[in-house]
């Protein structure tokens, strides 16, 4: 169901729709003109992946609660919008959430934000200590970073040290095409080369070692013959650049902006043993997966049905994005005890690396919250109604001529075309049915938060597949 007429008088903005009187609505949004902003937005703010001389659009968020963002259309009237994409895939709790907001409250109290070199505090403590208790075992070292992108950064070179600490000069990387690990440098030079939305910076980057994407499906057998010829070829590929190797690093099972690219648990497992064969370390990205994003808590450590990923554990994993619930920006690295000995015993004495926010008291106090949030629910059981909503929801836009594929995988539904999407007429069509999305390339998709209802399931799921529909046939 569509949000309808909010009960009028109220503040302006506040639960306004279609139903509220023209001269209610106004232009003011916090004392400043709706149309300034918007002005002032156009000719002096840089969005991502826009340009700065002749940007898309973008819609005027005036506040945010439950899954719901209150926007100004088009037209500059108030609209109530069910957000499809947890905020880039980070408020998987939705926004205003009572646990957090009294996290931050309390920890504001005490400060919000104190360097970490030298210093230490209970914030920090108690989220390092939740970390490791719901990390894969044996990994028990927490490095605290400012972001996904950074985390990915300080995973690398955590790995190259280890290598150089033990006298190796290993200096490349091994990982599969489809990819993507941040928009900063080290990041980008193991996203994608070719298809991958850093491919203008080829030749300024590192080269490090693709193998071939993998055939896509989560229930693809070892023996099927797609992905026998991907391992024959990637073990072959491996052998030859096996000495400079320092690590393999890979977004387990699912690969996000890369193109939402699912792939099978025996594609993991391969990897797992290629780099324990050659004395390299495995890193796993699970800054988009993991937290519960395709069902189990980690896309690594697979379902509880899945024996194809048992016992893979990496030497570093990376998080981010859901670990404070979308407040604010926080990742983590987490190594195995011999990563941590390796990398501390070198000529350095540590790892090489300080942000000046790491490690900060209120992300920390917000984040501990979050994952206590989490783990007070049943979340895989919350991700597994999604799936089953999103698969009942999205099922229908597999017939339309321009669809290529529909794919469901925990909290992640995707509608792949066969052209590249038609990105702001499509949003605009889901904004007419109560929907916030932002496709990109040749998908459009949803991650819809967890706590999100069947109800509103429903309308995500109606919104894409008529605004694909209405767009694109």
């Amino acid at each position: 169901m569509t949000p309808g007429p909010s009960t009028w008088p109220h503040p302006a903005g506040v639960g306004c729709s279609d139903g509220c009187p023209d001269s209610h609505l106004g232009t003011q949004l916090g004392g400043a003109d709706v149309g300034e902003l918007l002005a002032f937005d156009r000719d002096h703010v840089w969005h991502p992946y826009s340009s700065a001389v002749e940007p898309q659009e973008p819609y005027l968020v005036e506040s945010a609660d439950g899954i719901r963002l209150r926007i100004r259309d088009r037209a500059g009237r108030p609209r109530e919008v069910v957000d499809a994409m947890s905020s880039w895939w980070c408020a998987v709790h939705g926004y205003a959430v009572p646990e957090l907001d009294a996290a931050a409250h309390r920890q504001l109290g005490a400060m919000s934000h104190v360097m970490f070199g030298g210093l230490t505090h209970e914030p920090a403590i108690g989220l390092s200590r939740r970390l490791v208790e719901l990390a894969p075992d044996g990994l028990e070292h927490v490095f605290l970073a400012d972001s996904g992108s950074v985390s990915v950064e300080v995973a690398m070179k955590m790995a190259l040290q280890w290598h150089l600490a033990a006298g190796r000069r290993r200096t490349r990387f091994f990982t599969i095409r489809g990819g993507y690990h941040g928009d900063t440098f080290s990041p980008m030079s193991v996203t994608d080369p070719v298809g991958g939305m850093h491919a203008l910076f080829r030749g300024l980057l590192p080269e490090h070692v693709f193998a071939p994407r993998p055939p896509g499906g989560l229930d693809r057998e070892p023996d099927d013959p797609e992905l026998v010829e991907w391992e024959r070829r990637t073990r072959a590929l491996y052998a030859a650049h096996a000495d400079a190797v320092a690590a393999v690093i890979v977004e387990p099972v699912l690969q996000g902006a890369g193109g939402m690219h699912v792939y099978p648990p025996h594609v993991l497992a391969v990897l797992h043993e290629l780099a324990r064969e050659h004395g390299a370390l495995v890193i796993h990205d699970e800054i988009a997966t993991g937290f519960h994003r395709t069902g189990p808590l980690w896309a690594g450590a697979g379902r509880a049905d899945d024996g194809a990923l048992a016992g893979l554990v990496p030497d570093i994993l990376c998080v981010g994005k859901a670990l404070t619930g979308g407040y604010l920006t926080l990742a983590a690295v987490l190594c195995t005890r011999a990563v941590a000995v390796g990398v501390s015993g070198g000529a350095a004495g540590g790892l090489m690396h300080g942000p000046t926010f790491m490690a900060n008291p209120l992300a920390c106090a917000i984040a501990a919250a979050n994952l206590d949030l989490l783990t007070s629910r049943d979340t895989e059981a919350e991700v597994g109604r999604i799936e089953r909503g999103l698969v009942a929801g999205l099922e229908r836009a597999a017939s339309l001529g321009s669809v290529g594929e529909v794919r469901v995988l925990g909290a992640v539904g995707v509608v792949q075309l066969r052209e590249p999407v038609r990105v702001a007429e499509v949003t605009a069509a889901a904004i007419d049915r109560g929907v916030w999305v932002r496709p990109f390339r040749d998908l459009v998709y949803t991650m819809p938060p967890f706590v999100t209802s069947d109800e509103d399931l429903g309308l995500i799921a109606s919104a894409l597949v008529r605004a694909v529909a209405d767009v694109h046939g």
